[in-house]
C-alpha cells in the first residue's frame, strides 16, 4: 500500500491519464465541465473529488467510473 493519500494517488492517476490522452489541463477541464484551477489542485492532491466529479472526469477521459477506479486500485 502506498504512503500517499487517496487524493494524491487519484490526482497522479488523472494527470497520467490526461497526459496519455495528450490533453492539457484546460482541455480536460473543458471536457469535464470543470475549472482548470480545480484540475490543477486535483492533480496535486489538494482536492478530493466528489463522485459526481469522478463521473465527469471518467467521461472526459473516455472511461467508465468503474474503469477509472480499477486503475486507481491497481496503482494502490
Amino acid at each position: 500500500m502506498s504512503d500517499k493519500t487517496l487524493p494524491a494517488r487519484f490526482g497522479e492517476l488523472v494527470r497520467r491519464l490526461r497526459l496519455g490522452a495528450a490533453l492539457s489541463q484546460e482541455d480536460l477541464a473543458h471536457a469535464a465541465g470543470l475549472h482548470v484551477t480545480y484540475i490543477s489542485r486535483l492533480e496535486r492532491g489538494l482536492r478530493a473529488p466528489s463522485i459526481v466529479v469522478v463521473d465527469q472526469l471518467a467521461a472526459a477521459l473516455n472511461l467508465k467510473v468503474s474503469e477509472l477506479m480499477a486503475k486507481l486500485e491497481q496503482d494502490g
